[in-house]
């Protein structure tokens, strides 16, 4: 029987990689986990977590998936990266969505404005293959809805997200805070809140003190009921702007290092009320943008993209995409996936 490997180190990744989980044990895979002590306390039942680099030759995955930046070498199996987020463009092309560490042999893009620069790349350094698929993490979004009731009170007022990126200097989550500690006590709006799981603890501490009557905070693995469930999302500079964009529903950005057209962006956190009016009146330039959008980065709307990345691997081990060439000697970084992959598999 035919076995794959999902390959996390941050709780986010769960997510991302369980629609694939999915789709791999729909057609008679046997799937296992690799991550470390801090994502594994929330693994579901059923989930087999390897604990050594033994159970990772027994298993014998024919694929790793990964949703991480990089990958152990030494893993058997062909190294597809399916990706964390998308392109939330924190930092030059070069150094974010688009950079190379030379780990993998296919990347599966989630739409045409990550395919395009992606396969000039493919073109250029020949030791990987690129094919569009769509983002596994979005499936739920498109499949028979998923069960977010407990998440919008049944009283008709909107419900708002919060969200903000991890970068400290491009992160909300500190300036916005007082003003979230008005608006979620107003009772006017229910409020969904979350933050990056490498924050400060202290920081996210004084955002699970905001839950009340109108107001909850939970963490990364519920993002998708959160993203399901909100009206309107309220971020900055984050990848989860495009996760809730692609459903054609509105974002308000507080200091987006480039905002676009899809985007309701302010300079002050006092201009984000005002703005949530504007966002939830649906005016037409702003749901129009919103499709043009979508189009762009995930333009997939059948829930099937897990399928789509299994059939790119399935294609890519039978030579489909042609000879590659061998992946860079960097022996740096194979040194550094070599030190981190003992941290979480000690034999």
């Amino acid at each position: 029987m035919d076995a794959c490997l999902l390959f996390a180190t941050e709780l986010y990744a769960l997510p991302i990689l369980r629609p694939l989980a999915a789709a791999a044990q729909r057609e008679g895979q046997r799937v296992g986990w690799v991550v470390p002590e801090s994502v594994a306390r929330y693994l579901h039942q059923g989930e087999t977590r390897l604990r050594s680099s033994r159970a990772v030759r027994a298993l014998a995955p024919r694929a790793v998936f990964c949703a991480s930046n990089w990958v152990p070498p030494a893993f058997p199996g062909a190294k597809v990266q399916v990706f964390h987020g998308f392109n939330a463009e924190k930092r030059e092309p070069d150094r974010g969505h688009f950079r190379l560490r030379g780990f993998f042999d296919l990347y599966c893009t989630q739409g045409p404005a990550t395919t395009a620069p992606f396969e000039a790349l493919a073109r250029e350094h020949r030791y990987f293959a690129v094919a569009e698929t769509g983002w596994p993490k979005l499936d739920p979004l498109f499949a028979p809805p998923l069960d977010a009731s407990s998440l919008r009170p049944a009283d008709g007022k909107p419900v708002a997200m919060y969200a903000a990126t991890f970068t400290e200097s491009l992160s909300s989550a500190r300036a916005t805070l007082d003003v979230l500690r008005t608006l979620t006590a107003r009772g006017d709006r229910h409020w969904l809140l979350t933050l990056h799981p490498k924050c400060e603890p202290e920081l996210i501490a004084r955002y699970r003190a905001l839950e009340g009557p109108f107001a909850r905070f939970f963490e990364s693995d519920r993002l998708l009921d959160m993203l399901r469930a909100a009206d309107v999302l309220v971020c900055d500079t984050s990848s989860v702007i495009d996760e809730f964009a692609v459903q054609l529903k509105p974002v308000v950005t507080l200091r987006n290092r480039r905002p676009k057209p899809f985007m309701l962006d302010v300079a002050e956190p006092a201009q984000v009320d005002a703005a949530i009016d504007t966002a939830l009146s649906h005016p037409p330039a702003l749901v129009q943008a919103l499709a043009d959008h979508a189009a762009a980065i995930h333009p997939y709307r059948d829930g099937r993209s897990s399928e789509r990345v299994l059939a790119a691997t399935d294609r890519l081990l039978a030579g489909g995409y042609g000879p590659l060439a061998r992946k860079p000697l960097n022996l740096w970084r194979r040194w550094q996936a070599s030190r981190d992959v003992r941290l979480l598999l000690p034999d």
